[in-house]
């Protein structure tokens, strides 16, 4: 009476399936991976296109909040002023917003290169009360501009990578570069304090790169264009 063996794999069987689970195995790593990278790209893209985005709501809302500072009889010559814009910096005297407690900033613009590539930073003072505090403060945004100290590198703020900017004012009717003219009201002319044109238009030219690349325009106008500012 012969007895039946139970069917079993071939050698030959099982190196061919060992091969086929292997094949399924890099193809399956190999999609997974492809949107790993994937997720990774538009996770970069998503983070530098919001960091631009809140770089450019900051802007908005420091020229929203600039104030005259009061000056004091007989110095116009050095009074304090709103918006100053030198070639390099772009300078604001602006109002400290809340929780902060009440008084004045001074914040800084400015383009600077850096292992061979250019950033677009901003930089902001303490809060200030008294006029010497800000004037000592103006100076010093000036200084962070040409040439940064480790101490007030620790008050700025990288927004965005930058190939080149550029400011216009719009003032007479039309858009105009801050120092073409010395008309009232100019930084080329710092008399009163209240050199707020009546409209800012930013330029910027970002570098090309897997995220946010070309040329953005940002315009804004001033929220009042006489008198007191709220």
């Amino acid at each position: 009476m012969r007895r039946d063996r139970k069917a079993g794999f071939t050698l030959v069987e099982l190196l061919v399936a060992l091969s086929i689970m292997a094949l399924m195995t890099l193809m399956s790593w190999r999609g997974l991976d492809g949107m790993w990278r994937v997720q990774g790209q538009t996770r970069e893209r998503s983070d530098a296109l919001l960091t631009l985005q809140t770089g450019l709501a900051q802007w908005n809302a420091d020229l929203d909040a600039l104030v005259s500072l009061p000056t004091p009889a007989g110095a116009a010559a050095d009074a304090p002023r709103s918006l100053d814009w030198n070639g390099q910096v772009l300078r604001m005297t602006r109002e400290s917003a809340a929780p902060a407690p009440a008084g004045w900033r001074v914040v800084a613009w400015t383009q600077r290169e850096e292992a061979g590539q250019g950033k677009w930073l901003r930089w902001q003072s303490g809060v200030l009360r008294t006029r010497g505090e800000w004037q000592t403060a103006w100076l010093q945004a000036a200084l962070w501009a040409q040439s940064p100290g480790a101490e007030t590198r620790r008050d700025e703020v990288q927004i965005t990578g930058l190939t080149r900017w550029q400011i216009y004012y719009y003032r007479d009717n039309s858009w105009s570069h801050p120092l073409s003219s010395a008309t009232a009201g100019s930084p080329a002319t710092p008399s009163a304090g209240s050199a707020v044109p009546e409209g800012v238009r930013l330029v910027l030219s970002l570098p090309p790169g897997p995220a946010v690349t070309g040329e953005v325009t940002r315009d804004w106008a001033r929220p009042t264009l006489a008198g007191h500012r709220s």
